[in-house]
């Protein structure tokens, strides 16, 4: 993959981009605050950026809104913001475009999973941190479209949410494959979501579920 990193901190900096081109990956740019990372994708046309949410300028939510900015430039650009924080007012919009993932620095214990993750992303898919999920979320309100779902069908929205497919899941939860077929299924229909492309119906159950924290 063609990758940019945003990414103020020059030591993080530079060990991700060796990391990276150790595993086989082109690093294409370095950009340390959210200007020149926009350029920086503007110029290389990357795979993948992977942004770090508070950058210079301002040291506040600079790098989601410029992932914003990016994903609107370049629709097909797989995104990953890796922080030390969580930040919601962009981030339910950049899942509904998919090919989007949002880790903890503090939570990336193994690096083949972190570049999985990436590889999932840059693919189309998405990789979220359980605990970016339950921040999104926030608490359920009674009236909440999410109110019909039984615990096990909001447990399975929930890592679909992390961008597992439904063999991932059926690991995960110790089900048959069949078995969270019919979850899924039975999640669509409460959420209303018709019968159309299955990718996109996972994506609008994900922004169903994230959007409780708007």
């Amino acid at each position: 993959m063609r990758i940019v990193i945003g990414e103020d901190s020059a030591l993080f900096r530079e060990g991700l981009a060796r990391l990276l081109a150790d595993a086989g990956h082109e690093v294409v740019a370095k950009a340390p605050d959210a200007p020149s990372l926009v350029a920086a994708v503007d110029a290389t046309g990357p795979d993948l950026a992977i942004i770090d949410v508070r950058m210079p300028p301002d040291h506040t939510d600079d790098g989601a809104r410029a992932a914003r900015e990016v994903r609107a430039r370049w629709p097909q650009l797989g995104i990953v913001l890796l922080s030390q924080h969580v930040e919601t007012r962009h981030s339910v919009e950049l899942v509904a475009g998919g090919r989007f993932g949002y880790l903890l620095k503090d939570r990336v214990f193994d690096v083949d999973d972190f570049l999985d993750a990436l590889r999932r992303v840059a693919a189309g898919g998405s990789a979220l941190d359980p605990e970016v999920v339950g921040r999104l979320i926030g608490g359920l309100r009674t009236s909440d479209p999410l109110a019909s779902l039984t615990a096990r069908e909001r447990e399975v929205l929930a890592l679909v949410a992390e961008g597992r497919t439904n063999v991932g899941i059926a690991r995960r939860l110790w089900l048959t494959e069949r078995t969270v077929e019919t979850h899924v299924g039975s999640i669509m229909s409460k959420l209303g979501l018709a019968a159309t492309d299955e990718d996109h119906r996972r994506v609008l159950a994900v922004l169903v579920y994230l959007g409780q924290s708007r």
